[in-house]
């Protein structure tokens, strides 16, 4: 699925462009998060958690602004609505509304499971920078589902707060976008793998609308995040991403 950095949002804020040439890993990382990310978005999803004995589907809304700014809000099923999570700076909030309490996320929960789905709160909310957090290089090319790819590795760096002992991705070539990511553990294990589908057009730019997290130890669940309604450009400010806010937007 977000839920904000990476995907929430990591998964949030897409742009499409078409560059000739790139060439450093450092250079595809930085296109590919301005292509995914942009300046500031407003997208509606839904969320479904695939599991062997039963199916959970939620329903979300996710206004961001840069990479420093975002905010979740669940709306639908009814016993998660109006909980909402909030990215501000360095700063991560939660606003669960059966108890009217806001709490803010500790670095150690960042890696814990999304609302019970095979997001982490990290590839959501997205405490850690894809860009500034590792040292990046270029493994190989690749043909992916049809599409010319640069394969590169990410390492986390001594001081960055990540799980992972590393990140590879796959950056498509004509549109800069993310098309697969596979994280290892410290052991150098597949601890899972996210996919990027269903590339259409929103709002004028080219963006994969489903993404598909599937844990390497259990074959028979999956989470699906899937982009119903997507706003680029849109006309918002840092005084929208308040705890206030939380509990009143709708």
């Amino acid at each position: 699925m977000d839920l904000f950095k990476k995907a929430l949002p990591i998964i949030l804020l897409p742009f499409a462009v078409s560059v000739s040439h790139a060439q450093t890993a450092d250079e595809i990382i930085n296109r590919m998060e301005d292509v995914m990310r942009g300046e500031s978005s407003y997208a509606e999803m839904t969320m479904t958690i695939e599991r062997p004995r039963y199916e959970r589907e939620m329903s979300m809304k996710a206004w961001a602004l840069g990479e420093d700014f975002s905010l979740i809000l669940i709306t639908d099923p009814a016993r998660d609505r109006g909980t909402a999570f909030l990215k501000r700076e360095n700063e991560i909030w939660n606003y669960v509304p059966n108890i009217d309490r806001t709490v803010k996320m500790p670095p150690s929960m960042m890696s814990q499971s999304w609302m019970g789905s095979d997001f982490t709160n990290d590839d959501l909310v997205r405490e850690s920078s894809t860009l500034e957090d590792y040292d990046h290089s270029i493994l190989r090319e690749e043909t992916l589902d049809d599409r010319e790819t640069w394969v590169l590795e990410l390492i986390p760096k001594p001081d960055a707060a990540i799980v992972w002992g590393k990140v590879l991705i796959w950056v498509d070539k004509e549109h800069y976008i993310l098309l697969k990511e596979e994280n290892y553990n410290q052991r150098d294990e597949l601890a899972n793998t996210l996919n990027f589908k269903e590339i259409e057009e929103m709002d004028g730019r080219v963006f994969p609308t489903r993404m598909i997290m599937a844990p390497a130890d259990k074959p028979d669940q999956r989470t699906i995040l899937k982009y119903n309604h997507l706003e680029f450009d849109i006309d918002i400010d840092r005084s929208f991403f308040t705890q206030q806010n939380m509990r009143r937007v709708r």
